[in-house]
């Protein structure tokens, strides 16, 4: 079987937010037949709920769309590495493969920080992949902070 991507699809969700004034921040799950079953971009200020980020929004989508709460063998696509909360909730779900673009130092919680994954309260670890469209990540993240600083947002 030959690998395909689908960090693109992730940052087009990730541009989309951003468009909404969210941080850019996108995800997608794919099914185990290689089919798109949940996108989705940050929306906490539009939800005013601090849990709506892309992965979460995913997460659940992606078990609507299945009828179950275990997402087994089930890939998700992240632009950025995903925070400690993220990290649980992909555990929770059994995500089979993690892929994530960007690394984050301040907020991580898969390669940096409390590494979830790590530790052995961890339901299920999935396989992770990191660098996954790092570089077009990053620079949708430091262009919208930047803008944000500069009061044009």
């Amino acid at each position: 079987m030959v690998f395909k991507s689908h960090m693109a699809e992730a940052l087009n969700e990730a541009r989309k937010a951003g468009a909404r004034h969210e941080v850019p921040v996108g995800a997608v799950v794919i099914a185990p037949d290689g089919q798109m079953i949940a996108r989705a971009g940050n929306r906490t200020r539009e939800l005013a709920d601090p849990t709506a980020h892309a992965e979460i929004l995913a997460i659940r989508a992606a078990a609507q769309a299945l009828g179950s709460e275990r997402l087994t063998d089930c890939d998700l696509y992240v632009t950025l590495e995903p925070c400690p909360m993220c990290a649980a909730a992909i555990s929770a779900a059994r995500i089979a493969r993690l892929y994530y673009g960007a690394s984050d130092p301040k907020s991580g919680g898969v390669g940096q920080g409390p590494k979830v994954f790590s530790h052995p309260q961890a339901h299920h670890i999935p396989e992770v992949y990191d660098g996954i469209g790092a570089e077009e990540a990053g620079a949708l993240l430091t262009e919208f902070f930047a803008q944000r600083r500069s009061g044009s947002d």
